[in-house]
């Protein structure tokens, strides 16, 4: 669950794309939760519903919008929308 200040990333440690997007949300310093898709397999039908997809990372954003395989622009874009970073 995402609080107002917070997001969540769906991931696993074995996607390039999710290595990606973990890092520059950690560069930033920004608060999230990450849901290790490995560790927990059943959170990927989660990550399913949200997105439509089965591609990861899928990033949830504190006004409920996500994105699904973000480019960095994407992510930081969004972040400065929401005045995060």
């Amino acid at each position: 669950m995402t609080s107002p200040s917070s997001l969540t990333m769906f991931g696993a440690d074995w996607c390039r794309d999710c290595i990606r997007t973990k890092r520059q949300l950690d560069d930033f310093g920004v608060t999230y939760t990450y849901v290790d898709l490995v560790a927990d397999p059943a959170a990927a039908d989660v990550a399913r519903e949200i997105s439509g997809r089965t591609n990861i990372p899928v990033v949830v954003y504190p006004d409920s919008s996500h994105h699904v395989e973000p480019s960095n622009a994407d992510v930081e874009t969004k972040l400065r929308e929401l005045s995060l970073i």
